[in-house]
């Protein structure tokens, strides 16, 4: 796969971003957590920990683990959200299941390598996220998901000792 460097996010680039609602935040994402934390992976479910920006202290966030052909990416249907911002900033993380921690590096990939990984990640989960990709699923063409791919980063993962 080539290895541009993504451009950074556009200014405006939270003024999309979809914020949970109160049931996501305070039930499902909670309990997506709670089973994780305790080994159980609900369709890929990890934590995430990643250094803050700002901070430095570890944050920590229910994901999503997408693989797709034996490599391992993070999607951000949310948009340019915190953790995405943590992630240019620290360049990698962990990701938590249960007592397994998997650490990482992490790279930004270009909009232009997204469609594939955005058919692929709205296929597993169009359910759950659908309604952050503004109508466009895992049957929308590749113009369609290129137009939408500077909303949604995407992650690549490289697993490191």
């Amino acid at each position: 796969m080539p290895s541009q460097t993504p451009p950074p996010p556009p200014a405006d680039a939270t003024a999309h971003v979809m914020k949970p609602g109160w049931i996501t935040r305070n039930v499902l994402n909670r309990a997506v957590a709670w089973l994780t934390r305790r080994g159980i992976s609900v369709w890929g479910s990890r934590v995430l920990a990643v250094r803050g920006r700002k901070s430095g202290a570890w944050r920590r966030t229910p994901v999503n683990l997408l693989t797709l052909d034996g490599v391992e990416y993070l999607v951000a249907p949310r948009g340019h959200v915190q953790w995405t911002h943590n992630m240019r900033a620290a360049g990698g993380g962990e990701l938590h299941l249960g007592k397994r921690v998997q650490r990482f590096t992490a790279v930004e990939l270009p909009d232009d390598e997204k469609p594939e990984l955005l058919r692929a990640y709205l296929k597993r989960w169009k359910v759950e996220v659908g309604v952050f990709f503004g109508g466009v699923g895992p049957d929308s063409s590749d113009e369609e998901l290129r137009a939408i791919a500077p909303k949604h980063p995407v992650f690549r993962l490289t697993t490191t000792a």
